[in-house]
């Protein structure tokens, strides 16, 4: 393991022979793959981990957003290759027939003895091998399924369960005619085969299933503080929004002006991180959150947005119901668009957007979410198709904090692009008088 402050590899005896630390530098490390379980984070792993999720180092993020990046990375990590899957598989098709077909050899013939039946010696073979191929399957199967992976590997499994059934069909066929001349032997190989082939088939298709985290929050913050204690804070991490109650002074030469467009954000994070990243010079446009972050600013930013007859509203928040309440708070509240006729543009995230990609997002489930479903008022629901209410009443929610903030940023700012002329553009769709949304995120 590389030493990320002199380069100086160091493997585990030179680590623990000098207490956890560089042998050439002395440079504490912070993580111990060895004693991680599951997880084997390295120092220069994690260091990469910051440096691609903030751009190297030129992005700021929050830490849920490097959380969420950090699970992803692992379940990469653990992804399943088709190449690999392949030779793992003939190693392990090859050895488990030989060594328990071998072992069957023996206890064939007394089991004939004691129970007078007439089974060939060799039947072993077979049965070992049968029993082989229906465990991948299942494996495999279960793999496809499971909420500890990502999306990007449940496809490999899903796709292994083809290149599997494809195998056992022509390994099958192949030595039910040449070796054992069994029509039985024939007919058993074309039925798993072909039912391996239908269920990758069947799931390949499936990228929107429900995902959990690999570790806790909690753990996850054991090593952030860790790596924080060790190599000092992070330069490009948020801390927790602010809520300043003290109206900032701003030059009434400012105030005079105002913005044609304008963010709002269903969280204060997300409010944070824009403005952070100078999306508000960057695409002219005011940022503001829904719990009215930053406070200080609030009032007066609002005062400003209202002298704009031909001010365009953007909403961005998580595909939640809480998230999907946006647009009406927006529309029904005196604190900011009520009785007005201003023009509001979902950019998302909505459950069409998910629904429609073929990008695996980060979808999760809770109890809570299913019962917030329910408490949607009727003009919300209205909105949203049968299939969204539907994805919703499940209690699905994907958090907009699971993407990256490049990611994020680029799909704001082609929302924003992308809906200038929002009566002729086919990316868009009116959903409401002066409210529409965007087909598409990213």
């Amino acid at each position: 393991m590389k030493c990320i402050n002199c380069g100086t590899d160091n493997n585990l005896k030179d680590r623990t022979a000098n207490q956890g630390r560089c042998k050439q530098c002395n440079h504490p490390f912070a993580f111990e793959p060895t004693t991680m379980g599951d997880f084997k984070i390295t120092d220069s792993m994690f260091a990469k981990f910051i440096n691609d999720i903030s751009a190297n180092n030129t992005l700021f993020f929050t830490p849920k957003q490097l959380f969420y990046f950090l699970d992803n990375r692992l379940k990469n990590k653990a992804s399943l290759s088709i190449s690999g899957f392949i030779g793992t598989y003939l190693f392990f098709n090859i050895w488990t027939t030989l060594f328990f077909g071998g072992i069957s050899t023996f206890i064939i013939p007394a089991f004939k003895s004691v129970f007078k039946v007439n089974i060939p010696d060799n039947s072993g073979f077979i049965i070992a091998n049968i029993i082989f191929q229906l465990v991948m399957i299942v494996h495999l199967f279960k793999q496809t399924n499971s909420p500890k992976i990502n999306n990007k590997n449940r496809q490999s499994s899903a796709r292994a369960l083809q290149i599997l059934g494809v195998f056992v069909i022509i390994g099958g066929i192949i030595v039910s005619i040449t070796i054992f001349e069994s029509f039985i032997l024939f007919a058993i190989a074309v039925i798993i085969g072909m039912i391996s082939i239908y269920l990758g088939t069947r799931q390949i298709g499936k990228v929107k299933l429900v995902q959990e985290y690999l570790f806790s929050q909690s753990q996850f913050q054991q090593w952030l503080t860790r790596w924080e204690q060790i190599n000092g804070s992070l330069p490009k991490i948020l801390p927790t929004p602010l809520e300043e109650s003290t109206p900032a002074k701003i030059n009434p030469d400012v105030t005079a002006y105002s913005f044609d467009r304008l963010v709002v954000c269903g969280d204060a994070n997300i409010a944070q991180l824009l403005i952070a990243n100078n999306f508000h010079f960057e695409n002219n446009c005011a940022i503001l959150s829904i719990t009215g972050y930053p406070q200080s600013i609030f009032a007066t930013t609002m005062e400003m947005l209202r002298r704009n007859p031909n001010l365009q509203v953007y909403a961005l928040h998580d595909c939640s119901p809480t998230g999907i309440m946006l647009i009406n708070h927006l529309r029904t509240s005196s604190s900011w668009f009520l009785n007005s006729n201003v023009v509001i543009v979902d950019v998302g995230l909505l459950p069409r957007q998910i629904i429609a990609t073929k990008r695996g997002m980060f979808i999760q489930f809770s109890e809570e979410s299913i019962e917030l479903a329910k408490q949607l008022p009727p003009e919300v629901r209205q909105n949203l198709s049968t299939e969204e209410l539907a994805w919703l009443d499940a209690g699905k929610f994907v958090e907009l904090e699971s993407f990256t903030p490049q990611r994020l940023i680029k799909v704001l700012r082609s929302g924003i692009s992308g809906n200038i002329n929002l009566e002729s553009d086919e990316t868009s769709s009116l959903i409401g008088n002066d409210i529409y949304a965007v087909e598409s995120f990213g």
